[in-house]
């Protein structure tokens, strides 16, 4: 089985790496993707789970 990595910097996403990342939502989907996956923790992305950036203007991280 690959090695799946979850980083995690000062400000910014949940950087998770691994060659299939399987993310399920508050209601039970499945969504899966290949490769480097950007979860939000700011609250602030139009893309929830995933990050787009909006934690830029966040300064409660």
């Amino acid at each position: 089985m690959e090695e799946i990595r979850i980083q995690m910097s000062a400000k910014g996403p949940y950087m998770i790496k691994g060659y299939k990342v399987i993310v399920v939502d508050s209601e039970g989907n499945e969504i899966e993707k290949e490769g480097t996956v950007a979860l939000c923790r700011c609250g602030l992305s139009n893309k929830k789970p995933f990050c787009d950036g909006s934690h830029r203007n966040c300064e409660t991280l």
